[in-house]
């Protein structure tokens, strides 16, 4: 039976990850639990110690390689902004670049030590020379997916009958309604963030573990036991609800 703790969208908010890394400790005291702990992507943008946080992911992996991290989509942003020329997503609304409020990519500048609201030109270039290059590497070689016996986790989902090999990185990073309105069973579960839901709920064939820690919510590290999820909790484990 597979077991593994997975960790939702962090956002910059180094504090709210750490005290799910201190659950997960408590649980593997409790239990003898020694299974990987899947971070599911979005270390960085809209909260405010994004550079803290990658120094600490950065640290703790190292450390400790149970700790996995694959891929969001606002990390990407965040590498593509700081290459020779900035990148666009082509994924973000006609208007909106990774700097925009809505995304999130100027308090991620601030947590360095840059002044986000400066001319583009000068913003760039302050950034490729206060954003250590560990912190790039380590973002550009993170992998997309996890795969984990009965789990599967990624981002923000997959396409509906599309062979898990041969989803696009666009799907894996950016895909929301299509997936999250279907029921198409991919085999494993797939654990996912990148879409904010109120609760952790276990839908069967996915769960969602984005829980809004960028807009105030928590960050729930949850712990899988075969297709089974349980939140961590202060007081132990509590089961996720199946969706009604």
């Amino acid at each position: 039976m597979t077991t593994a703790y997975a960790i939702g969208d962090v956002h910059g908010h180094l504090d709210k990850l750490r005290a799910a890394h201190d659950l997960i400790a408590a649980d593997r005291d409790r239990t003898g639990n020694d299974a990987p702990v899947i971070h599911l992507g979005d270390l960085v943008d809209r909260g405010p110690h994004s550079a803290e946080v990658m120094d600490y992911v950065i640290e703790t992996v190292a450390r400790d390689p149970r700790n996995r991290v694959i891929l969001g989509n606002h990390d990407r942003m965040f590498a593509w902004f700081l290459e020779d020329q900035p990148r666009h997503d082509p994924k973000l609304f006609e208007g909106l670049s990774w700097l925009h409020q809505r995304l999130g990519g100027q308090m991620t500048l601030a947590s360095y030590g840059i002044d986000p609201t400066g001319p583009p030109e000068d913003v760039h270039r302050e950034a490729r020379a206060r954003v250590p290059q560990s912190h790039v590497n380590f973002i550009r070689e993170r992998p997309l997916t996890q795969a984990m016996g009965e789990l599967f986790f990624v981002h923000a989902g997959l396409r509906s009958g599309v062979p898990i090999p041969e989803q696009t990185v666009e799907d894996m990073l950016w895909i929301r309604e299509d997936f999250l309105m279907d029921t198409h069973d991919h085999g494993p579960v797939v654990v996912h963030g990148h879409t904010p839901v109120e609760e952790v709920v276990h839908h069967g064939t996915r769960i969602g573990l984005d829980t809004g820690a960028a807009f105030g919510g928590p960050l729930s590290p949850v712990v899988f036991e075969g297709r089974a999820a349980f939140l961590l909790t202060p007081t132990g484990r509590a089961p996720v609800p199946s969706a009604r």
